[in-house]
């Protein structure tokens, strides 16, 4: 389902009456962290999470760590739940294997990148990771997990909403309070365009103390020039509001859009309507290389997509945690 608008406005009546709500949540999800044993493995762990619930590019996040981490010499595994997928694992992903409906769509984008493990017990799942010669561990949505000791934590943040109306479940995006939240957090990394980062510093900059990141979604240059290209574009991701601004920053004309659930499957009988509305509008289908993976096999050559690559502006600070980590 689609965030509700008021979680991303300022707090008015709806999410004051719901606060009490929130407050049964963050205090479920405090007990449930305070009453696990986090396991120290025997390689580090860096996690990548985020408190706010849906998408904030927690999956291009762990693209762009676990290519600066090969470029070290090092071996990260990814270890996911696998969200939307039906296996319970431990599985390691195969994209010549699995589908999307098995592991998760995120989960199979990464294994392109680095080996990837979905596991719903997240601690056994890396165990198999580290047997099968993990040296380090990215844990994918683990923030408020308390099965496994974390090196690092990371928390992924939308610059653009922020965290919404700062009011947890069901009166606002958040999982936990932002305060409590950061205090477990090493780095808060926020995703989008400078103008966004701006007011993000303004509006929650005081309630981070630790090292914050600024970074944005870059598109992948593969030659492709979409300038005056007519597209019905359509994502399932978190905020498909940026997939289609960044299409329109590219000069595509952007007949139809269509916004769907994160994670939405693309059955046949969606994907049979929207074709049948992009050849009435005499446009190109597009989307984005996660909502591709879901695609039946035989759309996928009639689909274009528009990947994206995360650009951290300033990798020092997460450079000297994994100094730290690793050595030099």
């Amino acid at each position: 389902m689609q965030a509700p608008e008021f979680w991303h406005r300022p707090a008015g009546l709806l999410a004051k009456v719901l606060s009490p709500l929130g407050a049964i949540y963050g205090f479920a999800t405090a007990r449930r962290l305070a009453s696990g044993t986090p396991e120290k493995l025997s390689v580090p762990v860096i996690c990548v999470g985020n408190f706010n619930a849906g998408g904030t590019g927690k999956t291009p996040t762990v693209i762009a760590i676990a290519e600066r981490l090969n470029a070290r010499g090092l071996t990260p595994h990814v270890v996911s739940r696998g969200y939307g997928g039906s296996m319970e694992g431990p599985v390691r992903v195969r994209e010549t294997d699995h589908t999307a409906a098995e592991v998760g769509d995120e989960p199979l984008l990464v294994s392109a990148f680095c080996p990837v493990w979905v596991s719903k017990d997240r601690k056994e799942g890396a165990q198999q990771a580290i047997a099968a010669g993990a040296d380090v561990i990215l844990l994918d949505d683990g923030f408020q997990n308390p099965a496994i000791a974390k090196d690092v934590s990371i928390v992924v943040v939308d610059a653009v909403q922020g965290f919404g109306n700062g009011y947890v479940l069901p009166a606002g995006p958040l999982r936990e309070p932002v305060k409590t939240g950061l205090k477990r957090a090493d780095l808060v990394l926020s995703i989008g365009p400078e103008k966004a980062q701006k007011s993000f510093r303004e509006r929650w900059g005081k309630l981070i103390t630790c090292a914050h990141l600024s970074a944005r979604l870059e598109p992948l240059q593969t030659g492709m020039d979409w300038s005056g290209t007519r597209v019905f574009a359509f994502a399932g991701i978190g905020n498909p509001n940026k997939f289609f601004a960044t299409l329109r920053d590219l000069g595509a004309d952007i007949a139809k859009s269509e916004s769907l659930d994160d994670h939405q499957p693309l059955s046949q009988s969606l994907m049979a309507r929207i074709t049948g509305e992009a050849k009435m509008l005499n446009a190109q289908l597009v989307t984005t290389e996660k909502d591709a993976i879901r695609l039946p096999p035989e759309l996928r050559a009639t689909v274009m997509t528009l990947p994206v690559r995360l650009v951290i502006q300033d990798w020092d600070a997460l450079d000297q945690k994994f100094d730290q980590l690793f050595g030099n």
